[in-house]
């Protein structure tokens, strides 16, 4: 029997609005950094230090979760659970980190590559704690690196795009414009002019530099994907988290237009039902099978380290195919998928 920790009235109310104001995973981080823990105490401990919207973001983080709690689910244990603010500074996030160490969890995981500097520095004053991070490279023991070819899927979200627009004219939506966020610019675009060098995209990101707000603000998702649509744009692909829920509100009130959604299945997300029959597809990114396999590493004795790389290949992306939209282009897009697996193609992860 599952048994939760109710910390404190504000703890809960945070943990509500996380979850009824979410769109793609949208709740105002601002609220945030509401511990949560599970489980009876025996087993293994998993600390969890989500990014921006966490748990109930119905993209990023969630898909983070569903890694821990299938281990939680096998493993037994306990789940401690932390969630960043947009205000955060680093010394809020080795705080964070630092707190889940001090209360024993083993392995804690950052989610989102804003940790990086703090991992580093974590991860040096607690040498016996294993570490993960998702999206970024940390180069030390203890500590294991979760990345992703973002760029490979989206390459494959943007033939999508190219063979279903019937304007000639599609739009990437960024959370915020940093090297991560630009792969997925780049590998879509690329997909896109590979397919039809005719076609036009659209770009635009959110929030720049440190604000990363723009994974969290379904409104500024809504209002991007609106611009977009009524520029002529008939296909819009969204990489920014809670952010995308807005986008794809927008792209459901416009008869003809398609959503790709990004990191979990969107078309199966229930948050997102009312809006399933305009997401064409989603790029799925396995941060739970990521972040499971540390667990599980954890668990065994022998802690992964290093940087596991998710590839196409090996089905660390991939596209959702939910809905059958891509059905009638699914042989185009399984020849894409080849050459990429091939090295045919050389995928580029800067616009």
């Amino acid at each position: 029997m599952r048994r939760v920790a109710k910390l404190s009235a504000a703890c809960l109310a945070t943990a509500a609005l996380a979850v009824t104001a979410t769109a793609c995973g949208s709740t105002s981080s601002d609220n945030a950094s509401s511990p949560s823990s599970s489980g009876g105490g025996k087993g293994i401990k998993i600390g969890l230090a989500y990014d921006v919207g966490g748990r109930g973001d119905r993209s990023f983080n969630d898909s983070a979760a569903r890694g821990a709690d299938k281990a939680e689910k096998e493993f037994g244990g306990s789940v401690k659970e932390l969630t960043a603010k947009t205000s955060d500074t680093e010394a809020d996030r080795e705080q964070r980190l630092s707190d889940l160490a001090d209360a024993g969890y083993n392995p804690i995981i950052a989610v989102g590559y804003a940790y990086a500097p703090s991992i580093t520095k974590v991860a040096a004053k607690y040498p016996k704690t294993n570490f993960g991070i998702v999206d970024s490279v940390v180069n030390a023991k203890n500590v294991d690196s979760i990345t992703f070819t973002e760029e490979e899927g989206s390459y494959l979200a943007g033939v999508a795009a190219a063979l279903k627009t019937k304007k000639d004219h599609v739009g990437f939506i960024g959370g915020v414009d940093v090297p991560l966020i630009k792969k997925f610019e780049a590998g879509f675009t690329q997909g896109v002019k590979d397919t039809n060098p005719k076609i036009k995209v659209d770009t635009q990101y959110l929030s720049h530099g440190s604000d990363t707000s723009g994974f969290a603000s379904p409104d500024k998702g809504k209002e991007a994907a609106q611009g977009m649509l009524d520029n002529g744009a008939d296909v819009v692909y969204t990489a920014a988290g809670s952010s995308g829920n807005g986008a794809i509100e927008a792209v459901n009130g416009t008869k003809g237009a398609w959503a790709i959604g990004v990191d979990s299945d969107q078309y199966n997300i229930p948050g997102l039902a009312k809006y399933k029959n305009s997401i064409l597809t989603s790029v799925v990114k396995n941060v739970d099978v990521g972040v499971y396999d540390l667990i599980k590493s954890a668990h065994d004795g022998k802690p992964l380290a290093g940087n596991q790389v998710y590839s196409l290949a090996k089905n660390g992306v991939s596209l959702a195919t939910s809905g059958g939209f891509i059905n009638d282009i699914q042989a185009k897009l399984d020849a894409a998928k080849q050459k990429i697996v091939s090295g045919q193609i050389k995928v580029k992860t800067t616009p």
